[in-house]
């Protein structure tokens, strides 16, 4: 497979996850970053830094709007909910596990 045809692929992929995560906004974050260490705020972030990495000016704000597609205050004001405590517990160890050995 060629290079070309590979990131198409790719960002193909990608699309159809955003599309996944904006159909299922029932899933809050933090049961995916207990389930499977990471979130729509770290793909934000792995977006923001995909962009500067390459020269294109992108604050986290906008990052977040590609990932989330609204603002993120939209979209935590329509689907957030309050963590439970056994939630908030899984998930100090999944960030330890999972970001906090990263740095």
């Amino acid at each position: 497979m060629d290079s070309q045809t590979r990131t198409e692929l790719e960002a193909a992929a990608f699309r159809t996850l955003l599309e996944h995560l904006d159909r299922r906004s029932d899933v809050q974050n933090i049961d995916m970053m207990n389930l499977a260490g990471f979130c729509r705020n770290c793909l934000s972030r792995w977006y923001q830094e995909a962009a500067n990495a390459r020269g294109i000016e992108m604050d986290k704000d906008a990052a977040r709007e590609i990932i989330y597609g609204m603002p993120y205050d939209d979209w935590k004001a329509r689907h957030q909910t309050e963590a439970s405590a056994a939630q908030q517990e899984a998930f100090v160890k999944s960030f330890a596990e999972n970001v906090g050995s990263k740095g």
